[in-house]
């Protein structure tokens, strides 16, 4: 689910193949594996559990291969094991698929078609593989036509890339809601997740679109529909130069860090994860904030709008009172503090000037202090008495967007571990439920044009915008409000819902853009009646709404995720009006006037 490169043609597969899916290595995972074929009836299947070292280690570089896939996993549909690693194969080996994504409709699907087929993992992408054989074998079709079939029949979100070993002339692809595309060179063709992972080989690629059937050679490639047609299809070029290299093949490094989304989380879940299936954390810090009776969370910007989700967490799961303060505010007005307090300092660059003023204050008093940061060393870290790095990687865009996520999840497995430390019964599995975001996350990244649609024509135009929300759903606001403003200039406001009749609704006007977060189903009623109390007064309203309190009209619905989770996935499809609308406007995305990365000033 996590990184697919496929090759066809002249070169060394395997090389190519390898190198792609250490390039892929960012996205996060847990086992990888390739499959390579030599000829008819001949091909080797290399896969392991860890690092892609230990894949090179039983990988035969010498072998003449033709045709091969390859794959980088993160465990959704069963443990990290090298039986649930990809490549998967049908049970008589004929076919080898790669895949990314989720397959709704596996368990329905096997139990329809596959009730007699012994299957050797626990993974949907197993149920896919075996239905391409079980209707090749029972309605006689060609490879082709089986691979159609069965995309007809799964439902979710994949992309898969296919050999048939009976077959090694060709590759085939295909893809919805996950990302794929093609790389075209001189006697060879490829497959990839992301760009960068072939870049050393091709710069040229064709996109691939939402249900189209891709048949790759050596020479050729044709795209087809699920109806047979072909679809002509012109490629691009990925300039890439030194200084885009970090960008990969995004115009802009916001773009392609709010694509790393997925791949930040599951990144943390790695590092975090304990030996005993808990969330491993250092024992000195656990044993401080068990003794402390309030949290005190401090941040700016960005940050501090995470702080509300992580002060939710924090009560909700672990049961502390937590409190969450401006830092530029904060050193200047030290609240009434409880008798063992503990903050927590949140910072992507971990240099922020006013929370750094707090630190220093809260040192002065001497009390324990964690930094929750993206950047190890930093002043911030070495100055707290503890640090949990976010481990999302740089962050170039002054907007932050994989920070928010990032410091939101890991608060999230903070306060989890601190729920067990304490004995408290988990209501839902922290571990399970933050992989199912990172899933539907991916699955939102893949609406980008749908979104768009929306932005091109609601957003250009308007001077003013409103969110609205209520308890996470208004938090998340906060944060898609200063999105849209920093980088669109787009003056806009995030209110709870529920104050608009206590003055705010007196600036709503004919055509005003108002942006309801519903995801919540003990206050998504109330939300609703607030939209139609702006409506009526000329608003122009769109509802972002979570799948399980969703109604028809609702402008985008986005699958079911574990309430406390929510801002997560919501959150989202707001960072992508921000950018969509910026981009639309002819601003510079990246580098917003007046704005600064790092503030490293009072």
């Amino acid at each position: 689910m996590c990184g697919i490169v496929g090759f066809i043609g002249h070169g060394n597969v395997q090389e190519v193949l390898v190198n792609g899916l250490e390039k892929l290595e960012y996205r996060g995972y847990d086992s990888a594996g390739i499959y390579v074929a030599e000829e008819k009836g001949k091909g080797h299947l290399f896969k392991e559990v860890g690092r892609i070292a230990a894949l090179k280690e039983i990988v035969d570089f010498e072998l003449p291969a033709t045709v091969g896939v390859g794959h980088t996993r993160w465990a959704t549909h069963g443990a990290a094991s090298q039986q649930n690693a990809h490549p998967h194969q049908s049970s008589s080996t004929r076919f080898s698929l790669v895949h990314n994504g989720v397959i709704e409709n596996y368990q329905q699907l096997q139990a329809e078609y596959l009730s007699d087929v012994v299957l050797s993992s626990e993974t949907d992408t197993e149920i896919v593989v075996a239905l391409i054989e079980y209707f090749l074998v029972t309605e006689g079709l060609t490879t082709k036509d089986a691979f159609k079939r069965t995309l007809e029949v799964i439902e979710g979100s994949y992309a898969l890339g296919l050999v048939d070993v009976e077959n090694p002339t060709v590759l085939y692809a295909a893809k919805n809601k996950s990302p794929l595309l093609i790389g075209r060179g001189e006697g060879f063709n490829v497959i990839a997740s992301d760009a960068m992972a072939t870049i050393d080989v091709t710069s040229e690629y064709v996109e691939i679109k939402d249900k189209e059937l891709i048949t790759l050679t050596q020479d050729a490639v044709i795209i087809e529909n699920f109806a047979g047609e072909t679809v002509e299809r012109s490629s691009y070029v990925a300039e890439i130069d030194a200084s885009d290299l970090d960008k990969g093949a995004y115009p802009f490094y916001m773009l392609k860090e709010v694509d790393e989304q997925p791949a930040v989380l599951r990144r943390l879940l790695q590092n975090y994860q304990g030996d005993d299936q808990q969330f491993a954390f250092e024992a000195d810090m656990m044993k401080t904030l068990l003794a402390s009776d309030r949290v005190y969370i401090v941040a700016c910007g960005t940050s501090y709008n995470a702080g509300w989700i992580g002060r939710s967490l924090f009560e909700k799961l672990a049961k502390i009172p937590t409190e969450v303060h401006l830092a530029s505010e904060f050193a200047y007005d030290l609240p009434l503090l409880s008798e063992k307090p503990f903050f927590v300092f949140l910072t992507q660059s971990g240099e922020t000037a006013d929370s750094r003023q707090a630190l220093v204050k809260v040192n002065e008093l001497n009390y324990p202090s964690l930094t929750i940061t993206n950047v190890k060393g930093s002043t911030l870290s070495r100055e707290a008495s503890f640090t949990l790095l976010l481990h999302a990687g740089p962050e170039i865009a002054v907007a932050s967007t994989k920070a928010y996520t990032a410091q939101i999840t890991l608060m999230a497995m903070l306060a989890d571990a601190l729920r067990a430390a304490k004995g408290f019964e988990a209501s839902f599995d922290m571990e399970r439920e933050l992989s199912l975001v990172a899933s539907i996350m991916e699955s939102i990244l893949a609406e980008k044009a749908e979104i768009k649609a929306w932005i091109d024509a609601n957003l250009m135009e308007t001077r003013n915008a409103f969110y609205i929300g209520r308890t996470l759903d208004y938090y998340v606001s906060m944060e898609a409000a200063l999105k849209l403003k920093e980088i669109s200039y787009i003056q806009t406001e995030a209110f709870a819902a529920g104050e608009l009749k206590h003055g705010t609704i007196a600036l709503i006007e004919e055509g005003t853009p108002v942006i309801a977060l519903v995801s919540e189903e003990t206050v998504g009623a109330h939300t609703r009646g607030n939209v139609e109390e702006v409506k009526a007064r000329g608003a122009n309203t769109i509802v972002i709404s979570m799948q399980d309190v969703a109604r028809e009209g609702d402008t985008f619905v986005i699958p079911k995720v574990e309430t406390a989770l929510s801002p997560l996935v919501m959150v989202v499809v707001t960072q992508l009006l921000a950018y969509y609308t910026a981009l639309g406007r002819g601003l510079d995305v990246d580098k917003p006037r007046n704005l600064a990365k790092s503030v490293t000033v009072e």
